[in-house]
């Protein structure tokens, strides 16, 4: 491990100093060159002078070229950690709430919930005062990337499943707000391609998919087993690309596939324990989004602050506060669409 003096580490706080130790800092040239990284710059520099949502790698770029690299490190951990905070852009606004007038007329107001938190680590094995102790460091960092970790996987499982009625301190989730024509029945059977072809066209501008790791697999299997006689390549629906992080993402009619995961107490966000048309536990949702100006974007009160505020007095920790305020928009009534109704088996044509 590369050493690193006290100026350093009090400079990148916990999480930075372990990376900046290891060599492993944001976004790793091996995964995306150089070049990439400078049109991702370039694209967020561009979108920020235009007040434009930014995507959470592309604010963490930013960041870096700040010299804030404990904040880029928090923003690269909560990205790695759910597909649906890789690839949704957040706006930037100024209060705690948003007022806009949706695509049919109507007048909605969208108000800001916690997404942050203290990270706190317990300080027993902090070095004596005036000492810098990479081990310690890396004790630290360790236990605050599970923390953040935890805060990204709660937070996607709030903007799939949050209920503001049920649980005041959560905004609601893209289950709440699907309804009337972007509520698709595939029946109460396995997943028929028609009503998920219905769920895509349903959608303006579809930017992606996200359904559970279950069904993803499904679909792959679907079109591995059909025989070139089968079906013409030209028609072949199932494709794959590497996202920000050299991770192979499943794309179904050119939509990549997210993978809902887990939440912060390792439930599955998307599990087969949706009620049925009949009220029985065994159905999942796949939902269809477009991560747009005007479809599916995420509020934030101005930029994610992060503060390493050290040893704190009142409680023995270390501790690093992420500020972080934020919810969901959708600025369009045909931004977002859910297929419910889904049974795990082999999938319909």
């Amino acid at each position: 491990m590369k050493k690193i003096n006290r100026r350093e580490a009090l400079k990148v706080g916990a999480i930075g100093a372990a990376g900046l130790a290891t060599g492993a800092m944001f976004l790793p040239n091996k995964v995306l060159a150089k070049t990439a990284k400078k049109a991702i710059l370039k694209t967020a520099s561009e979108k920020v002078k235009s007040n434009s949502a930014l995507t959470l790698i592309e604010q963490a770029k930013i960041a870096f070229e700040r010299d804030e690299p404990l904040k880029a490190s928090v923003m690269e951990i909560l990205v790695k950690s759910s597909d649906l905070l890789q690839y949704m852009p957040f706006k930037s606004i100024s209060g705690n709430a948003m007022a806009f007038n949706s695509s049919i007329g109507h007048r909605i107001t969208e108000a800001l919930t916690i997404a942050g938190g203290d990270l706190d680590v317990d300080a027993c094995k902090a070095p004596s005062a005036g000492e810098i102790d990479l081990d310690f460091i890396d004790f630290r960092s360790k236990q605050e990337c599970t923390k953040i970790k935890s805060l990204g996987q709660s937070l996607s499982k709030t903007i799939v499943n949050g209920n503001s009625e049920k649980d005041p301190k959560v905004f609601n989730g893209l289950q709440v707000r699907c309804k009337g024509r972007q509520l698709i029945n595939n029946d109460n059977g396995a997943l028929s391609l028609y009503k998920l072809d219905r769920l895509i066209a349903s959608v303006n501008k579809p930017t992606h998919l996200l359904m559970n790791k279950i069904m993803s697999r499904r679909l792959r299997i679907y079109y591995h087993d059909r025989k070139d006689g089968d079906i013409d390549r030209k028609y072949r629906h199932i494709d794959w690309e590497l996202d920000n992080f050299g991770r192979r993402v499943t794309k179904y009619n050119n939509l990549p596939i997210m993978i809902s995961g887990k939440d912060h107490e390792n439930d599955k966000i998307l599990p087969f324990t949706e009620g049925d048309a009949y009220g029985m536990p065994q159905c999942t949702s796949i939902y269809c989004l477009s991560f747009a100006e005007n479809g599916v974007v995420g509020l934030q009160h101005n930029e994610m602050k992060v503060h390493d505020l050290g040893e704190i007095t009142t409680k023995p920790v270390y501790r690093t506060r992420v500020e972080w305020y934020v919810t969901i928009a959708l600025f369009n009534t045909r931004a977002a669409a859910r297929l419910q109704y889904i049974k795990d088996g082999p999938i319909k044509a």
